[in-house]
């Protein structure tokens, strides 16, 4: 027996990327600098044995005027799961500067649901090209996925998969299988279909390869599978593969026939996808994607940073009501924003558990009131902890009870409109069709400013503190 080596040359993934599976800031250099250089046989040689993921890192940690040249001496490694894996905004980048022919020819190299993730974002005129550049079998498919509403299953889908009519055994199968070369060659489950192409049941492979070829198909098939709407939102999708631990789905249109399916790789994407949107959409930094051009994002970040100029001057509004107790007891300037900040931290955390609920289903008609009612308590016991130790504070340094007393009590009131507020807002969003991660933090902040502001100064008023 051959002895086994104990020093192995350092692969690829050991010279360019870190413990934690980043690239290495030298790698990049490296081949940068061959670039540079118009050394691209060099460059080459360097990328060639990195997985298409990490080709895809290069190109977006690469800068934004070396994208190009990277792209010209890469030429012959830029394929379609390189640009399958790439960032939006990069890809869409270095496909403008591509012809159409090559994008056509990138595109047929992938499945349906990537490919049109490469083509739905380029302009009419550019799609109608790369299309007409494409096979008519592979046009037919993309401008079919295309007529699907975005972020459906539709576009979501692959057509390559198995079907079997019922009527066949296992040996039927298996023939089938490795006689057609044509046949797909990533898929885990068969599905059944009976005479009008409907699903009826689907059969794993290893029940496949572990059942003797003389039983009938429809014998070894799980009647019982989760079937996707061909129209169904595409975080939806994600819900149901979460759900019923999914590895691949049917895809059915209205008619019920079978359409195509979608696997459990591409909703690990979306899952990603819609837990950042929606984080990304409750602070109003739109794509929030570091690659997005610079005008891009000031825009949408400004127009989100307008509105909430004018809900705090809603709140300074709030404040100039109460000018003459503020002037005669200054020291309620300084503690204001105590109580406004506080209650905004805690609608906050409350919307967040409320939009995060909404988006996993968890929260419906069903149970809104015993969440309500749940947020309420939490409210109010953090109120009453979060008032006695504001009010005690107070209290003592500046040896105003009353004005302790007060505190406490806009602290309780305050925390009570948070809870209240975070969960009611986003759900009566949600039930009148808008969506809450976008909308929701705008009123929650709001409410809880000028409430805060409100409370504390009202009842300073009443209470008579600065009178006299």
């Amino acid at each position: 027996m051959s002895e086994i080596a104990t020093e192995t040359e350092p692969d690829a993934a050991e010279t360019s990327l870190d413990e934690d599976d980043r690239m290495k800031p030298e790698f990049i250099d490296s081949v940068m600098e061959r670039v540079d250089a118009g050394d691209a046989e060099g460059a080459r040689a360097l990328v060639a044995p990195l997985h298409p993921a990490d080709i895809a890192d290069l190109f977006e940690l690469a800068p934004s005027d070396a994208r190009r040249p990277l792209a010209t001496a890469l030429a012959d490694l830029l394929d379609g799961d390189v640009l399958a894996e790439m960032n939006d905004w990069v890809r869409e980048e270095l496909i403008d500067a591509l012809h159409p022919h090559e994008v056509a020819e990138l595109a047929t190299q992938l499945d349906t649901d990537d490919a049109v993730a490469i083509i739905e974002d380029m302009e009419e005129d550019d799609q109608r090209a790369v299309l007409r550049a494409m096979e008519p079998d592979d046009r037919a498919a993309i401008e079919e996925a295309l007529s699907f509403p975005e972020e459906s299953a539709g576009r979501l889908m692959q057509r390559d998969l198995i079907a079997v009519p019922e009527h066949w055994s296992v040996g039927d199968v298996l023939d089938y299988l490795r006689r057609n070369e044509d046949l797909t060659t990533d898929f885990w489950e068969i599905y059944v279909v009976d005479s009008r192409h409907h699903p009826i049941g689907t059969c794993k492979l290893s029940w496949v390869m572990r059942t003797p070829r003389e039983i009938a198909i429809a014998d070894v098939m799980a009647r019982e599978q989760t079937l996707i709407p061909v129209d169904m939102d595409q975080e939806e999708v994600a819900l149901r593969f979460q759900k019923y631990a999914l590895i691949s789905a049917a895809v059915v249109d209205q008619a019920g026939r079978l359409v195509g399916m979608i696997t459990v790789d591409d909703v690990v994407h979306i899952i990603q996808e819609e837990a950042g949107e929606d984080i990304l959409k409750l602070s109003g930094a739109g794509d929030g994607d570091i690659n997005e051009p610079i005008g891009t994002t000031i825009r949408t970040r400004l127009s989100w940073l307008v509105v909430n100029l004018g809900t705090a001057i809603l709140a300074a509004s709030v404040v100039g009501l109460f000018q003459r107790t503020i002037a005669a007891f200054a020291l309620l300037a300084v503690l204001m924003p105590i109580v406004s900040g506080m209650g905004g931290n805690a609608g906050t955390q409350t919307m967040a558990v409320a939009v995060r609920a909404l988006a996993l289903n968890q929260l419906t008609s069903s149970n809104t009131q015993r969440m309500i009612l749940r947020e309420f308590r939490i409210a109010l016991a953090n109120g009453l902890a979060l008032g006695t130790l504001i009010g005690t504070a107070v209290a003592l340094v500046y040896g105003n009870r009353d004005l302790g007393f007060v505190i406490f009590l806009a602290m309780v009131v305050n925390n009570l409109t948070a809870g209240l507020v975070g969960i009611l807002v986003p759900v009566s969003l949600d039930k009148a069709g808008a969506d809450p991660a976008v909308s929701s933090a705008v009123f929650v902040t709001t409410a809880t400013d000028v409430m805060g502001f409100f409370s504390f100064l009202g009842l300073a008023t009443l209470w008579g503190l600065g009178a006299g």
